[in-house]
């Protein structure tokens, strides 16, 4: 027996479709009260239960680099505070002038003012330059003025002021002179009582030690965290925003960068990209809609079902108390782009069956006769949506699960927001099948039942892609394809697939937070009238002028290298020591102005408070033989000295355990280095910095006495994102498999045919390929963002495809030749096709218009993957099947 039936008979799979429409249709009012009560019952969850917003997030692996963090924040002490940037910056020109310096304490002095502001700082507040500055200012007054011993208590703001207003201009730049001295001892009047203000950490990367001068500075801004464990320190964010409009006010250039800044700036981005694309969206899709449909009516049933969706949606999101994420903005895109596939399906078939292209089993005869006022004659509304439901129903139905597929694949995720994508997505696409092939069906049968019935008016109307138009002169084109050149065309979507997939083997995997910031919105749409006009978004340039030009603080500013083993050995300081020796200057990791690598560990805090504090600088001398600065033996009685004298550095960077011999004494257990990387890098390259500073540190070790692993927040985020997108990866194999034995097997039951499955599935495989070449192209990176989306090209390119080889198996059944069954499915199937690609693109594309990266890339790879699956299902698809014909009749 060959694979296609000789003598047509219908499958029992084709006598279930037929009574299932009859059912719906004979039945309509009932059907259409049960689904809007079910709807109300759904939707109701809207209002129940509750649905917080939510972060993409992390999640933990186990991983050696996630162990080592557990471990560093099981031992060492932990900075807690919210850490934001205030950057003065004066190209060409000069920020450390005495009235730039002055600016800054008065921009202080005002923020601690506000006691809503003020109740956010910690203990330590600002920390500038122009802190360090006016501290010396004040120290050296005290100095002149006291008949001992100055008084060495930290000076208050207001005295920090005074003392510069009380100074000329070239008196400020003397004392700036003395702070900024490469060879300072560090110990006179300009050191601060805390010994930690380092004046070259709020410099610029290009400044010159020793200059008076410099184009930027930066001051760090250290907040308290009373956000709870779960929640987000909002005042501490509130008041980032409120300093940044002083900012503005006080500095002709400057900005404020923190998380606060940048949560506020991505929310109005949002705001001000809906307000740009939702009516320009609006009016494409309802522009595409009136051309394919030209009747308001069934424009209105769609929108009712699409509204369906949306209810179900907001009610299952509800129900479920799935929090909103960024991620989850896809989802309603998705539905909406399904709903008009789906309406247009139905719609159109319907269409045809009134017009009286499709013919009527005996099994359909009898169920509308039956069941409906059909029979013989014109084809009354409920005949004809009872045929076209009963020839789409197998369809709808297998898209409906084959995208469901496609999207639960991600429930394998480790990620909360990518699980609850899936889910979402999967009782989205469910909405969508009971919406379009139950509620619209039963409700256009009867709407157009009671227009011809009771008012007289003709509900037939023309099928989009039928008759002489321009649609279907570029459908009848698409048919000469796999006519007249199948093997070809097939040949050139392979080899297209081929270099697709070459090219994706060089797409950008890294994940760069930096890309998440919003951009400034173009010329053309700042001259939009009134409220339509967007902000003005510098976040993104902001970002990368810190992480070019500063060591940030704050979260994910630092990578950290946690080292196990004998730490005391001097050995292993030596190595610590020698760490920088494997920093790149061209890579991730900080370099401070006197070209050091910004690494602080056991031998820097050595070396700070042997300059602070004689006692240590005395011991360290007697120990060390080469005259580094660093003891070369009993490095266990330094490290016990350094906890004498500031038990809070040492805290830092060592890690004391009781000895265990009864002694009382103390041993060393591990030691850390905090290595400050440009905040604007991508996670992968930061881990794989650090990663060569762990390594080096082992190498110059040479005794194996000591072990080093990278760790930290950025090195955790990177095998973070690498082990997502491995999941994503596996979970579109998996996808591809499920679907293919799925279709395999529906093909089976309804056709008697394995290779179906297969040819359904290929077109999709080829248009994921040129999706993936065309990101290569477009240097978009596939991430675990990306690569959520690109589940879209599998979803919707399967529907498209079943949609395709169900109507030409169905038409090459019915009618004699293979070219009057092909000229039938493209013209038929491919014009319902035609609408959804362009109404579903157009919805999509307007994205590309967001000031939103991350809406920009949605809107940009989902409307790539809606043409790519379009053009492989009307060209590659059909030559396919051509070529599966021909194969058959040699075989058969």
């Amino acid at each position: 027996m060959t694979e296609r039936d000789p003598d047509r008979e219908r499958r029992p799979s084709g006598a279930l479709a037929d009574r299932y429409a009859a059912t719906v249709v004979s039945h309509g009012r009932l059907v259409v009260v049960l689904v809007l009560l079910l709807t109300a019952v759904v939707a109701a969850g809207a209002a129940i239960g509750e649905s917080e917003d939510g972060e993409i997030g992390q999640f933990e692996t186990d991983s050696p680099e996630q162990a080592a963090l557990e471990e560093i924040e099981a031992t060492y002490g932990t900075d807690d505070a919210v850490v934001a940037q205030l950057v003065v910056r004066d190209e060409g020109g000069d920020v450390l002038t005495r009235e730039s310096l002055l600016e800054g304490l008065r921009l202080q002095r005002e923020f601690r003012d506000d006691p809503e502001s003020n109740a956010t700082l910690d203990e330590r507040g600002f920390v500038g330059l122009e802190n360090v500055v006016g501290t010396a200012a004040v120290f050296e007054d005290r100095a002149a003025g006291a008949d001992g011993p100055p008084e060495r208590s930290e000076p208050t703001l207001e005295e920090q002021i005074a003392a510069l207003e009380s100074r000329s201009d070239d008196e400020v730049e003397e004392l700036l002179a003395d702070v900024l001295d490469p060879d300072a001892d560090g110990d006179g009047a300009t050191a601060g009582p805390d010994g930690e203000r380092d004046p070259y950490e709020f410099l610029p990367a290009d400044y010159e030690p020793g200059d008076t001068s410099a184009d930027a500075r930066i001051t760090f801004l250290f907040q308290v965290d009373d956000g709870g464990p779960e929640e987000d320190p909002q005042a501490a964010y509130d008041a980032q925003v409120e300093l940044a409009d002083r900012v503005d006010e006080r500095f002709d250039d400057a900005f404020v960068f923190g998380q606060g800044i940048t949560d506020a700036a991505s929310s109005s981005a949002v705001g001000d990209s809906f307000a740009i694309i939702t009516p320009v969206a609006l009016v494409l899709v309802l522009g595409v809609l009136a051309f394919t449909y030209r009747d308001i009516v069934d424009i209105v049933i769609a929108l009712v079902g699409i509204g369906v969706v949306m209810a179900w949606l907001a009610g299952v999101q509800g129900w479920l108390e799935i929090p909103s994420s960024q991620l989850l903005i896809a989802v309603p895109f998705l539905l909406i782009g399904l709903s008009i596939d789906y309406a247009l399906h139905v719609v159109m078939r319907y269409r045809e069956a009134r017009a009286g292209d499709l013919e009527r089993s005996a099994t359909t005869e009898r169920t509308v006769t039956a069941g409906a006022n059909g029979g013989s004659g014109p084809i009354s509304p409920r005949t004809g949506m009872t045929l076209g439901l009963a020839g789409v129903i197998l369809a709808l139905f297998a898209a409906t699960v084959s995208t469901a597929v496609g999207f639960l694949s991600n429930v394998v995720s480790p990620l909360g927001a990518v699980r609850d994508f899936a889910v979402l997505s999967g009782a989205g696409i469910l909405a969508t099948f009971v919406a379009f092939a139950v509620l619209v069906p039963a409700l256009k049968a009867e709407v157009d039942d009671v227009l011809e019935t009771r008012f007289g008016r003709d509900r037939a109307k023309r099928p989009f892609g039928a008759g002489s138009g321009g649609a279907n002169r570029v459908l009848s084109r698409a048919v000469a394809i796999p006519r007249r050149a199948p093997l070809a065309v097939v040949l050139v979507a392979l080899v297209l697939a081929a270099g697709g997939a070459y090219g994706a083997t060089g797409i950008d995997t890294e994940f760069n937070q930096a890309d998440f910031l919003p951009e400034d919105a173009p010329e053309w749409a700042k001259s939009l009238p009134g409220p339509l006009a967007p902000d003005t978004y510098t976040i993104s340039d902001d970002a990368a002028y810190l992480g070019d030009n500063f060591a940030e603080r704050g979260e994910g500013s630092r990578a950290q290298i946690l080292i196990r083993g004998d730490v005391t050995d001097p050995a292993a300081l030596a190595a610590m020591d020698e760490a920088g020796g494997a920093v790149d200057s061209d890579g991730t990791i900080v370099i401070r102005p006197d070209g050091a690598a910004a690494i602080e560990g056991p031998p820097s805090v050595v070396r700070e408070l042997a300059s602070e504090n004689a006692s240590v600088a005395a011991a360290v001398d007697e120990r060390d033989t080469t005259g580094d600065g660093l003891p070369n033996e009993d490095v266990a009685g330094i490290y016990n000295l350094l906890f004498d004298v500031d038990p809070d550095r040492a805290d830092d960077v060592l890690y004391p355990v009781d000895s265990g011999d009864g002694s009382g004494g103390t041993r060393y257990e591990s030691a850390r280095l905090l290595v400050s990387v440009q905040g604007d890098a991508a996670a992968q390259s930061v881990a794989d910095d650090t990663r060569a500073v762990a390594t080096e540190v082992e190498r110059a070790a040479d005794g194996g006495s000591i072990t080093a692993i990278a760790t930290g927040g950025p090195v955790t985020t990177a095998v973070v994102q690498d082990a997502l997108l491995e999941t994503l990866v596996e979970a579109f194999a998996i996808t591809l498999v499920v679907i293919l034995v799925f279709l395999t097997g529906l093909y089976w039951v309804r056709h008697r045919s394995f290779s179906l499955g297969a040819v359904t599935l290929a077109p999709v495989v080829a248009a994921l390929a040129w999706l993936l070449g065309t990101m290569a192209l477009l240097d978009l990176p596939f991430n675990s963002e990306t690569a959520v989306i690109t589940s879209l090209a599998i979803g919707l390119g399967v529907d498209y495809s079943i949609h395709v080889g169900e109507r030409f198996v169905a038409e090459r059944n019915e009618r004699e030749s293979l070219e009057d069954a092909l000229a039938a499915t493209v013209t038929g199937t491919g014009g319902a096709l035609l609408g959804s690609a362009a109404t579903t693109a157009a919805g999509f594309g307007v994205l590309s218009l967001a000031l939103a990266p991350p809406l920009q890339r949605f809107g940009l790879v989902t409307g790539l993957s809606i043409v790519f699956a379009f053009v492989a299902c009307l060209t590659v698809l059909p030559c396919l099947l051509v070529l599966r014909e021909r194969v058959l009749e040699r075989v058969g």
